[in-house]
């Protein structure tokens, strides 16, 4: 009842549109803590490629000019907040990017790295729950942070499969302020400085997403796709046909990366409906618990891509399995090469499709 009356306080004060192309959610359990992962050995300094130039890039299947970096992936946890937080540097330059509520519904990004590097990223902000649960699928990734509430913190700390960089403490050789915002929003970091703190760390992640040139089997078509999340966090994307991509936009303005001045955009949309809890902190004064969004099981959404859409069932059976997606006869949906924004929707808001 508390989740509810919070929706349609949100709804209420965004305005919101008529549903349009509304699914129903399968129930799903409390996803537990992230299963255990294996050591990780790390005995080599070296930055050096693990395969041909041929190869292509494991979370991007794009082609890898010089061969995939023998690095893990890296993720940097990005403010959104309307005032302060945008325009946000390096999320062109991301291999992957997740769209993640934290309390009141508003959105904070997971940036994930690893072909690509970026020399700058931010503005950083604190560490979530959603945030270790949703890289536990990439094997042994860095997750860099600016801070959080204790509880949080010290359990990434203790994680044995995963790097933690806490940008405000530990980890504040690789962070940097600058003058032209006002804190928080002035902190940021980059993949090189990142990197040369864990140069024993070796490795590239497996693929997490399934990919093919082929467009999928349920496919119609799709002009743009609206998320209301909240006031002032709404997310509309909208495809571009010039471009073969979808163009990531705030209140019909386009947004921009402020590392390139260009907009930010995507090759693939991914929507996923999930069912959420409320944590037992405070995050912020006067808000509620974290918004624990639920990762593991399976429920449904959409997949966005060459400008069409289809609905899917997505599917993670634990926390270091990949998320899968699949049509309604149950076939496997894949993506198209490139970059891929996953757009983590609790369960009750309301998304419009544009066929």
């Amino acid at each position: 009842m508390r989740e509810a009356r919070l929706r349609r306080i949100v709804v209420a004060v965004a305005g919101l549109a008529v549903v349009v192309g509304g699914s129903v959610v399968f129930a799903v359990t409390r996803s537990p803590k992230p299963a255990a992962h294996p050591a990780t050995t790390t005995t080599s300094t070296s930055t050096s490629t693990t395969s041909a130039p041929s190869a292509r890039c494991p979370l991007t299947d794009l082609p890898a000019p010089h061969g995939v970096p023998n690095r893990p992936a890296l993720a940097v946890k990005v403010g959104n907040e309307p005032e302060g937080a945008r325009p946000q540097s390096g999320l062109n330059e991301a291999d992957v990017v997740y769209d993640t509520p934290a309390e009141g519904f508003v959105m904070r990004y997971i940036a994930v790295f690893q072909c690509e590097g970026a020399s700058m990223i931010g503005p950083t902000r604190s560490l979530r729950w959603v945030d270790w649960h949703i890289m536990a699928e990439y094997g042994h990734p860095i997750l860099a942070f600016a801070g959080g509430i204790n509880p949080d913190v010290d359990t990434v700390m203790a994680l044995g499969w995963l790097h933690p960089a806490n940008l405000l403490e530990g980890a504040q050789a690789a962070a940097v302020r600058t003058s032209d915002r006002l804190p928080p929003d002035n902190l940021y970091t980059s993949t090189s400085a990142l990197y040369s703190m864990f140069r024993t760390a070796t490795g590239a992640p497996r693929p997490v997403f399934t990919f093919s040139s082929a467009r999928p089997r349920d496919a119609t078509p799709a002009k743009s796709i609206e998320i209301y999340f909240s006031y002032g966090t709404d997310v509309l994307w909208k495809w571009d046909a010039t471009s073969r991509s979808w163009l990531h936009t705030y209140a019909g303005t386009p947004d921009v990366d402020a590392l390139t001045g260009r907009p930010v955009t995507a090759a693939n949309v991914v929507v996923e409906v999930v069912h959420y809890t409320y944590g037992p902190y405070v995050e912020s004064p006067g808000s509620t618990g974290d918004v624990e969004s639920e990762t593991v099981g399976s429920g449904t959404g959409y997949v966005l891509r060459d400008g069409v859409a289809v609905k899917v069932t997505w599917h993670r059976p634990a926390p270091s399995d990949p998320t899968t997606y699949t049509d309604s006869a149950g076939h496997l949906v894949a993506l198209t090469p490139g970059r891929t924004w996953v757009e983590i929707v609790p369960f009750g808001t309301k998304i419009a499709l544009t066929p």
